[in-house]
């Protein structure tokens, strides 16, 4: 089994994290990114740190940046450590601890997403939000204009996923454009356009409350367009 950090980056989650980490401990070290948390998230943290000592490490931003200068701070410090991969994904229970040995037990691939199969609580918008970002991202990244099946990956959007190694180094490192949740569609877009193997792996995915609002919908569909936009030639490549 592989050595696995498990990132999670964190802002104002002081009623789910200090779940979230006992739980997830059982199966792997831990590193919180604390994106400015103004609630009792940094306290828990301290007095979890202090219980755990070496199997949890805490990044804490002063100012916030959301998810993806959080996931690439973790992704860092498992570089420096060495982890043969990286597990990102909630803080606030909407993704199942207990999974972790299944994205563990996946095989040799770059990326394992978990594809969300059974929704506890999503609302209709957000299904449909998610299930259209899967068929534009699918066409994204794939070879021909007319190729709309493209990777053919269910789940583009989900945040639960298994990094292997190679793809943590490039991703830590990326001049990442994302801002908030397009970050799952860059990245997969980063491991597709290396030609990394990807799977997809069944999980369980409760809603919970979520920084997702209009203004984040408005980011990813601004980045779905630079990605069209790059397919069809109208912009050059990046980075």
């Amino acid at each position: 089994m592989k050595s696995a950090l498990v990132v999670i980056p964190a802002y104002n989650e002081s009623e789910t994290i200090e779940e979230v980490i006992r739980k997830t401990i059982l199966y792997c070290d831990v590193s919180v990114t604390d994106d400015a948390s103004k609630d009792e998230t940094p306290k828990i943290l301290a007095k979890l740190k202090e219980e755990f000592k070496d199997r949890i490490h805490i990044i804490r931003h002063e100012t916030n940046t959301h998810i993806p200068r959080g996931i690439q701070d973790g992704f860092r410090y498992a570089v420096e450590r060495n982890y043969e991969c990286v597990i990102t994904m909630d803080a606030g229970l909407s993704h199942d601890p207990q999974v972790i040995p299944h994205f563990l037990e996946a095989g040799e691939f770059d990326l394992v997403v978990g594809s969300r199969k059974q929704k506890i609580g999503v609302p209709g918008y957000r299904r449909a939000i998610s299930k259209i970002a899967s068929i534009v991202l699918n066409y994204c990244l794939s070879q021909g204009i007319w190729d709309w099946k493209g990777l053919a990956i269910e789940d583009c959007t989900s945040g639960y996923r298994r990094y292997d190694k190679k793809f943590v180094k490039i991703i830590a490192e990326y001049p990442l454009e994302s801002i908030a949740f397009d970050f799952h569609m860059e990245a997969l877009s980063i491991v597709a356009k290396a030609g990394g193997s990807i799977k997809e792996i069944p999980i369980q995915y409760t809603f919970s409350n979520s920084s997702f609002n209009s203004k984040v919908l408005k980011l990813a569909i601004k980045f779905a367009k630079k990605l069209l936009f790059r397919k069809w030639k109208i912009s050059p490549k990046y980075p």
